[in-house]
């Protein structure tokens, strides 16, 4: 499993990310399958939220035996102080940690447009309660506060975030289909710029998404958890994975919100191919679409 030096931060953490979103609709026998098989992969950058179902509860039981070894990180969705520190401390409580082992990374999720940003970053916004959160030593030795998002205006919304704050962490969409959106890309290319300046670490997500689904609801239904249909062929989830390290800066990439996609990205990690052929692969994937023509939420 390679692993990447996430900014400033210094943390050398697998370039694959096991993300908690996977755990929303599964049992504890599927989630311990899931958690297991990516410790044994070598992934040790945890990272998940607190409406992401019992993730959080998934992962508190294995606390104990793997917190010295992993690096850990949750999100908040709120976006008042008040509400965004009793939910920080509500997932410190689920995942098991306490005051000295605490999480290394909290984050600002989803935050989207600027709208969002100015909801999260206003006086007696969620940025502030990150932050003392950090100052109350709630967060670990590096102390460290993100900020996530995902949409067609993620990467404009992100850059604008640095400007406000230098927040360590950015995790932000990124892949090949995104890549041929000329106003996408130089947003996205801005936004790594930028990050280079400030030292801070890149995170991707929707690496492996291929297009919205094409029929019934985005939400229910479907054979996927993914509110998107994702790419199964392992060659294409090869190139898909091969591609996004090329991305300058790029730290690290999160699977999709599929538990059964894990195995898949894991593989995918042992196989990678250089990025002129992940692109050329990519290029004549069928029915590939950016995901964010038909956002459900």
């Amino acid at each position: 499993m390679e692993h990447r030096r996430l900014g400033r931060l210094g943390r050398e953490n697998s370039a694959l990310i096991f993300g908690g979103a996977a755990l929303v609709e599964v049992g504890e026998e599927e989630a311990d399958r899931a958690i297991s098989l990516a410790l044994e992969a070598g992934v040790d950058h945890f990272d998940t939220a607190a409406d992401y179902g019992d993730s959080e509860l998934h992962y508190g039981r294995w606390m104990a035996e793997i917190r010295d070894d992993i690096f850990l990180s949750t999100k908040t969705g709120e976006r008042d102080k008040g509400v965004a520190r009793r939910q920080i401390e509500a997932s410190l409580e689920r995942l098991r940690v306490d005051r000295v082992d605490r999480v290394d990374l909290i984050q600002l999720h989803a935050v989207c447009e600027l709208e969002d940003l100015d909801r999260a970053t206003r006086a007696g916004g969620s940025l502030e309660a990150a932050l003392k959160a950090r100052e109350e030593g709630l967060v670990g030795a590096a102390g460290a506060v993100g900020i996530t998002g995902h949409g067609r205006e993620a990467t404009a919304t992100h850059l604008e975030a640095l400007r406000r704050y230098p927040f360590d962490t950015v995790l932000t969409p990124w892949n090949y289909v995104l890549s041929t959106d000329e106003g996408y890309r130089r947003d996205f290319e801005a936004l790594v710029e930028e990050m280079g300046h400030q030292d801070a670490g890149l995170m991707t997500i929707k690496t492996v998404s291929r297009r919205n689904w094409p029929e019934g609801n985005l939400l229910e239904g479907q054979r996927r958890a993914t509110w998107y249909e994702p790419f199964e062929e392992q060659e294409y989830v090869d190139a898909a994975v091969s591609y996004r390290a090329r991305a300058r800066g790029d730290h690290g990439h999160r699977p999709g919100r599929d538990v059964g996609l894990i195995g898949t990205m894991i593989e995918a990690e042992k196989r990678r191919m250089p990025p002129e052929e992940a692109e050329r692969v990519l290029s004549r994937a069928p029915d590939y679409s950016s995901p964010f023509i038909s956002v459900p939420f």
